[in-house]
This record gives structure tokens, C-alpha cells and sequence, in this order.
């Protein structure tokens, strides 16, 4: 490398990953085999988002700075032959968001050291990543531990010349999971017609906006499950689970450029019926009153009442007067699971029974909330499609050499896509409807 052998940044105690309001700080380490003279050594922390209206695009059409410090750890002179190390320190504002990348759009942070050098002489450059991971508290979100619904009909016509009506209805235990999570899934169907119905199938869905002048929107379904279809006349009931997998939170505080959403989205392909519920992915679990009991019925969801509540509030939509009678009489029955996309950390595939409504065994808690002897979940501490993070047993995420973990059909993407429905969109309908919690 002629007089330069070497010239890199290091991390205090190696750490990468960092939080808002924390100081970053680390060494500038210089070898040389001659004498160099120089006009100044300096450091730069930036961080910025970026984003275009396609993948490949080499340069931003909207972008916004969050970091952009520079410090001088040495003024001009002449670094003598061997090593030299310059100590730096910056502050990292309390409101930037977290290391992100997409397709269209990333949130990046990093070091640059330079070595200035006199007229005609060669600069020297180095760079190093860092990873921003501003914490999403789901506790902070208003109603996050209550349970969400959704119910849609539909009015179809088979044969030419019968009409059949069908009701869909799904509620998840909350509204807020960290990864290594179970979202826990209950879906109610009433086929009031003499036609079959086709497959229901229960997705999560990610939808990124990058926002430009033309909003891009990357949909993406991160797990599926499919449950059999129904028989004619018949009322079925179905509960699964879909396990979190690592997943850049919901939102990006501090970024404007850049929002993330994650839906369960249930459906039937024949006829076509489905609900959405918007859900939220955090980094800290919501915490549950033992109080709370898991829903035991599909539809028929309860919370208890929590200590010091005021009072009972019911959950479940009070029922209709005109409803008619399911047919087949008021027995359920239940929807085997035929497919699922995601595997355990065995490597076997999740199982599908219905005691998948009862705690997991190792489920990604606070340490306070785990089982004693339970395993910790391999999961990824998420800070986007950037770097992996896994925790065991510890809340500090660690770096790792592994590639990042990503479940099937997440590097597919629909570009340009429509939104899907809004949580009011797939709560409504001409012949039924209600709101959560009234």
C-alpha cells in the first residue's frame, strides 16, 4: 500500500448498534512504513435517508440528513513511521431513526475518516457502518393489548339464477408483536349457500411508502398460511398462529420519507371476501395482565377486566337481531390448515393444531415474562434489511456473521401497488358491520 499499510475505524468495545442520545466513539488507527505529511486528519458522522421511484436508480430523487458532524482529531504536520491512533467522539441526536433498507429507499449511518494530504499528494479515505435502533415501545401505543376485529358479507350468485350469502370474520389476540412472537389468529365463516366455498387464506402483509411526488408503495407478504374452504350451508371456524419473523418495525420515527405498516389480511378466493387488520411490530412486547385470557372461541372474543380497571368493557360486537340461524345448526366445524410459510428454528414446520392458541414454550417475551427454563427464541432484534441482530436470552443486540434471516416470497415485490383496504374499509359493508369495543 506504499507508505499508508493501514488505516481503519474501530468501535469502543466493538460496538455497532446504537441508540438515539447515545455517544459514539472509537479510534482512528494509522500505520505507516515513511514519514507523511498532512494538512488535517478528520472524521465525519453522517446519517441520511434516501429514496427513488426505482430500483435502479443510482441516485436519490428525495433525500433528508439526520447526522452530519465533522471533527478535526489532528491539524497539519507530519505522521512519523508506525502506528498512531486518534481517538473520536460524537453525540447522536435523540430523534433519528433507525436503520432501514428497501429497495427504493434506505436510512444509512456512518464514519468517514480522511487524511488531507498537500497539493499533488494522494488523500486517503476510510469508512466505516453503523446501526441506528430507535426502540418502538408498543405499551406506548394507545389500545395496543386489546383485541381487533374485522367482519365483511357477501352477497354473490352461483348457478345463474341462486344467490348465497357469506360472513367472514377474524380477530387477532392484540395489536402490537415483537418478532419471535405468535400472532394468534381466529377466523369465524358462515357459508349461508348452497356453493362450497374456495380456500381461506391468512396473510402478513408489510407495506413500505417511499414517499416522492408519486408515493411508491412495496407490498410484501411475509408469512401465509391456507386453511380449507368451507361446505355448502355450513359455519367453520379456524385459529392459527403466523410466528413474527425479524421485521423492521412499524413506522420510522424521525424519518419522514419512509412509512412501514404491517396488516393481517384474511380471505376467501371463492367468493372473493376478505378483512384486513392493521397491526403494529415493535422492539418492546406489550405487557399483559394475567388477568387477560386468550380468546377461546373464534368471534367470541373476552378480556377480563384488568386490576384496578374500572370496570368490564365488552370486546365483542353485540349481536344482531335479525342474524339468521348459521346453518347446520349452531355446531361449528373446523378448518384444517393445508400450507405454511414459515418454519420453526428446527427447521420443522410449525405446527398447525389447535393448542397453538395456549402460550409458546420460548415465545420472544421480557426476560421477567419468560417461562423459567424455556428456550430463547432465535430471532432478529430488528433494524431493517441491513444487519442481523439475534438475542439469546439477552436484550442487547448482538452482531452476527449470519445473513439475514428473511422468510419466503420477501424478496418478491409489486411495483406500482395499491395500498390494500383501511382498517374502516374492511370493517364496513352495505349489510354488516360494527366497531371494535362497542
Amino acid at each position: 500500500m506504499g507508505k499508508l499499510q493501514e488505516f481503519d475505524i474501530t468501535f469502543a468495545n466493538n460496538k455497532v448498534v446504537y441508540s438515539p442520545g447515545e455517544s459514539i466513539s472509537g479510534t482512528v488507527k494509522i500505520r505507516i512504513s515513511n514519514s507523511l505529511p498532512y494538512k488535517a486528519i478528520k472524521v465525519k458522522c453522517q446519517g441520511s435517508c434516501g429514496i427513488s421511484t426505482k430500483v435502479t436508480d443510482t441516485s436519490w430523487t428525495v433525500e433528508e440528513q439526520y447526522l452530519n458532524s465533522t471533527l478535526s482529531v489532528a491539524d497539519k504536520g507530519t505522521l512519523s513511521a508506525g502506528e498512531h491512533n486518534f481517538p473520536f467522539q460524537f453525540l447522536i441526536p435523540a430523534a433519528v431513526p433507525t436503520s432501514f433498507e428497501g429497495p427504493f429507499g434506505k436510512t444509512v449511518y456512518d464514519l468517514r475518516a480522511a487524511i488531507d494530504t498537500p497539493r499533488f499528494a494522494k488523500d486517503y479515505k476510510a469508512q466505516k457502518p453503523f446501526y441506528l435502533l430507535n426502540l418502538l415501545n408498543l405499551n406506548e401505543v394507545p389500545d395496543i393489548d386489546q383485541l381487533s376485529y374485522a367482519v365483511t358479507t357477501k352477497k354473490f350468485s352461483y348457478l345463474l339464477v341462486k344467490t348465497g350469502t357469506l360472513m367472514l370474520k377474524t380477530c387477532t389476540d392484540l395489536r402490537g408483536y415483537i418478532p419471535g412472537q405468535v400472532i394468534k389468529l381466529a377466523t369465524e365463516i358462515h357459508n349461508k349457500s348452497g356453493k362450497d366455498t374456495g380456500c381461506v387464506l391468512a396473510s402478513l402483509i408489510q407495506k413500505v411508502t417511499y414517499k416522492t411526488s408519486r408515493p411508491v408503495f412495496d407490498l410484501r407478504t411475509i408469512a401465509e398460511v391456507e386453511g380449507a374452504g368451507v361446505k355448502a350451508g355450513k359455519h367453520a371456524e379456524w385459529r392459527e398462529q403466523i410466528i413474527v419473523p425479524p421485521l423492521p418495525q412499524s413506522a420510522l420515527a424521525g424519518c419522514s420519507l419512509i412509512d412501514i405498516d404491517y396488516f393481517i389480511r384474511v380471505s376467501l378466493k371463492s367468493p372473493e371476501a376478505v378483512v384486513t387488520l392493521p397491526i403494529y411490530i415493535g422492539n418492546i412486547a406489550v405487557n399483559l395482565s394475567p388477568a387477560r385470557t386468550v380468546p377461546s372461541s373464534p368471534g367470541r372474543c373476552t378480556v377480563t377486566a384488568r386490576p384496578n380497571a374500572a370496570g368490564v368493557t365488552p370486546s365483542a360486537p353485540p349481536a344482531e337481531d335479525n342474524e339468521e340461524p348459521c346453518a347446520g345448526g349452531a355446531a361449528s366445524e373446523e378448518i384444517p390448515t393445508k400450507s405454511h410459510s414459515q418454519q420453526d428454528p428446527s427447521g420443522q414446520p410449525v405446527s398447525m393444531s389447535p393448542s397453538a392458541f395456549s402460550h409458546a414454550p420460548g415465545a420472544a417475551l421480557p426476560p421477567g415474562h419468560r417461562q423459567p427454563g424455556a428456550p430463547s427464541p432465535l430471532f432478529c432484534v430488528s433494524t431493517g434489511a441491513t444487519i442481523p441482530f439475534f438475542t439469546e436470552g439477552n436484550p442487547t443486540p448482538v452482531p452476527t456473521s449470519c445473513s439475514l434471516i428473511l422468510p419466503p416470497e420477501y424478496s418478491s415485490c409489486d411495483y406500482p401497488h395499491e395500498p390494500p383496504p383501511t382498517y374502516e374499509e374492511s370493517c364496513s359493508s352495505t349489510n354488516f358491520s360494527f366497531n371494535s369495543g362497542q
